[in-house]
C-alpha cells in the first residue's frame, strides 16, 4: 500500500487533473488524503455555493480517506508569505509521511498555482525518506492558459477504469461546472481524457511531469 497526497490550491482543481489516478490508487488499496489550500468562493461569487458539500461528495465518489482544507483566501496566495503555504504543507507531511505527491504545475495561468507549486517544491524536498515520486498535474482551463506553454508530460496513468468517478466527482461541483465547449465542462474533460490516453494508446488517461522521483 502507497500513501498518495494530493495538494490543490481551490475546490475541484483536486481532481480535474488527478481525479481518475486517484480513484484508481483508491482501487488498488492506496490511501489517499486531499489538500486543498484556499476556499474557491470569497472572490468569484460572495457567497456560500456549496463547495465544502461538493468538496466532501467528490471525495466519497473518488475513495479518498481526508481530505484536508487549508482556508486561505480564494485566489490571494500572494498576499501571504511563502513560508506559511509551506508550513502546513510541511506538517502534514509529517504527519501522513506521503510516498506519492500529486501537485498542481507551477507554469498555469493561476497564481494561486504557481505559489502553491514553489511551496510544494520545497516542502516535498527529498529530505524525508518516506516521499518517493513527486508530479505536476495538469488542471484544465488554467494549464493550457499559461505562457510560455511548457507542461510536457512524461508520465501517462491509465484511467480508463475510473473516468466515470473522475465525471462524478467533477459534477458534485455545481458551481464549477460549464458549458460545452469550455474546457471545464464534463464532456471536455472525457475529450482531455482520451487525448492524453491516445498519446500511449490507452482508452483515457491523466498525464503528468515528473518533478522528482528517488528510489532509496
Amino acid at each position: 500500500m502507497k500513501k498518495v497526497l494530493v495538494v490543490a490550491a481551490h475546490p475541484d482543481d483536486e481532481l480535474l487533473g488527478v481525479g481518475g489516478t486517484v480513484a484508481r490508487h483508491v482501487s488498488q488499496g492506496d490511501e489517499v488524503m486531499s489538500v486543498i489550500m484556499c476556499e474557491g468562493e470569497s472572490l468569484r461569487y460572495k457567497k456560500d455555493m456549496g463547495q465544502k458539500t461538493a468538496i466532501s461528495q467528490a471525495g466519497k465518489i473518488l475513495g479518498v480517506k481526508e481530505i484536508r482544507q487549508i482556508g486561505f483566501p480564494d485566489q490571494r496566495l500572494d498576499t501571504v508569505t511563502l513560508t506559511e503555504i509551506i508550513t502546513p504543507l510541511e506538517k502534514i507531511s509529517d504527519k501522513f509521511k506521503p510516498n506519492i505527491v500529486y501537485c498542481q504545475y507551477g507554469g498555469d495561468i493561476n497564481m494561486d498555482h504557481q505559489l502553491l507549486f514553489q511551496a510544494a517544491n520545497v516542502a516535498f524536498r527529498p529530505l524525508d525518506g518516506w516521499i518517493e515520486d513527486v508530479y505536476a498535474f495538469y488542471t484544465a482551463s488554467s494549464t493550457e492558459w499559461g505562457f510560455p506553454r511548457t507542461f510536457t508530460p512524461d508520465t501517462w496513468i491509465d484511467i480508463t477504469d475510473t473516468l466515470e468517478k473522475k465525471i462524478a466527482a467533477f459534477l458534485s461541483y455545481h458551481s464549477e461546472v460549464r458549458e460545452y465547449p469550455h474546457p471545464r465542462s464534463a464532456k471536455a474533460l472525457e475529450h482531455a481524457a482520451h487525448f492524453w490516453g491516445n498519446q500511449c494508446s490507452m482508452e483515457a488517461a491523466e498525464a503528468f511531469m515528473t518533478v522528482r522521483s528517488v528510489k532509496r
